[in-house]
């Protein structure tokens, strides 16, 4: 673990790392980070300024990181096997961002799956920049929880738009990438598949890729890849750097995003981010993480098998990837309920709409959880099992203060058996 000589802050970095290590992290856009991945983004590359690209810089003094984002950038072309990848994006925000700047003008017609229904804010949402800036029209999964592919047939059709925007924070199935295409060519609108939360079980060959269907791939690095915080923005082609205007066609588009990430959205990228982030691509190119990214799913089929034994209400009723929605109406417990108990007992997950919710989106119906983090500490379908039953018997017990203790100390115990990745 890091440490520091102010006082006051490695005190609070003691807490989070006891926090994490005592309990089970089961937010699924939430992972633990390798040792070395926390190394090089605590190295001495922060102190560099680096405005432009490698051989192309603002700034002298830029022959190592310019040699650090070139193997950011061939690890992950290699790894996601595309003929471009800008490794600069500060976050996955700001990398939708520059998608949208990059292929559109305000006022351009943006097609996303609505937050409330397992989308992102950055898909269109009105008090976003993606909603007020562009005009957002949003699809929605149908009753059952599936994307209704048949709804947003009809909306491309009508609406027309120039963007459709394909990925969700909790959504727990498979993307069916081409139908998406088919979609989004009814208007001639570009594909951006937001694949953020699916990247690692994308690389383990678990979930479907999008890479040769979708115009541009967009990744954070910090969920199931297992990365520090940032982004990747990948696309086929090769960039070019004319002096004339770049028209926005399919063909330009490596060079659309590279001018839309500098000189339209950002200053100078965080080198040690970057070299964090190559270091997690290498990680992820190694045989072990495939098998991770089989574990994390067969992880949540188990514990889905659980729940659903406990007559939990499971949003489509299971889960195909890393993630589970739970509908706890049931069980007349709302969302916010629900996390806070499951927080007492050392059991972190986040409070979560599902669809069509009568509930307010600021206390929801349902709990979002996943296993990325608790299969990176090595635990498997065993350990499912016992955390399915403590998830039950912390939301049966959730306003008794005495059960919840005892079940945080059962976790506590038990979570001795799994260190951080980053203690080992």
């Amino acid at each position: 673990m890091v440490v520091v000589k102010d006082p006051d802050i490695q005190d609070l970095i003691q807490a989070e790392h006891d926090r994490q290590a005592t309990g089970l992290e089961m937010i699924p856009s939430e992972n633990h980070t390798s040792a070395d991945v926390m190394s090089a983004l605590g190295s001495c590359l922060t102190d560099k300024y680096s405005e432009g690209y490698p051989g192309k810089r603002y700034y002298g003094g830029c022959q190592f990181v310019d040699q650090v984002e070139n193997l950011a950038i061939e690890r992950a072309k290699s790894l996601f096997g595309v003929d471009h990848a800008n490794v600069q994006a500060y976050s996955g925000s700001p990398a939708n961002q520059a998608a949208y700047f990059a292929l559109l003008d305000p006022g351009d017609t943006v097609m996303g799956l609505h937050l409330y229904y397992g989308g992102h804010m950055t898909h269109g949402l009105k008090v976003n920049f993606s909603g007020t800036l562009y005009n957002s029209v949003q699809y929605h999964t149908g009753k059952d929880g599936y994307l209704d592919y048949d709804e947003m047939e009809k909306m491309a059709k009508a609406e027309k738009p120039k963007l459709l925007v394909v990925g969700a924070t909790a959504y727990p199935r498979i993307f069916d990438w081409q139908r998406l295409r088919d979609i989004a060519d009814i208007s001639g609108a570009f594909l951006l598949a937001d694949i953020s939360h699916i990247a690692g079980l994308v690389v383990a060959g678990v979930h479907p890729s999008p890479v040769g269907i979708a115009d541009v791939v967009m990744t954070t690095t910090h969920k199931t890849l297992r990365g520090p915080r940032g982004a990747l923005l990948l696309a086929n082609g090769n960039p070019s750097t004319p002096l004339k205007k770049v028209e926005r066609i399919r063909e330009n588009i490596p060079t659309l995003l590279d001018r839309a990430i500098i000189p339209g959205l950002q200053g100078g990228p965080h080198n040690h981010q970057t070299a964090a982030i190559a270091v997690a691509l290498r990680e992820a190119s190694q045989p072990a993480f495939k098998e991770y990214g089989e574990q994390v799913v067969k992880n949540a089929k188990v514990l889905a098998e659980e729940l659903l034994a406990r007559d939990y209400q499971l949003v489509t009723g299971g889960t195909d990837n890393h993630l589970l929605l739970i509908d706890l109406t049931n069980k007349e417990i709302p969302g916010a309920v629900a996390e806070k108990a499951l927080g007492k007992a050392g059991i972190t997950v986040n409070k979560n709409t599902v669809p069509f919710d009568p509930r307010s989106p600021f206390d929801p119906s349902g709990i979002r959880l996943g296993t990325p983090a608790l299969t990176s500490r090595g635990m498997q379908e065993a350990e499912m099992r016992q955390v399915g039953k403590w998830i039950d018997q912390a939301l049966t017990a959730h306003d008794d203060e005495s059960v919840l203790a005892k079940i945080h100390t059962e976790v506590k115990n038990f979570c001795l058996g799994f260190p951080l990745p980053s203690d080992l």
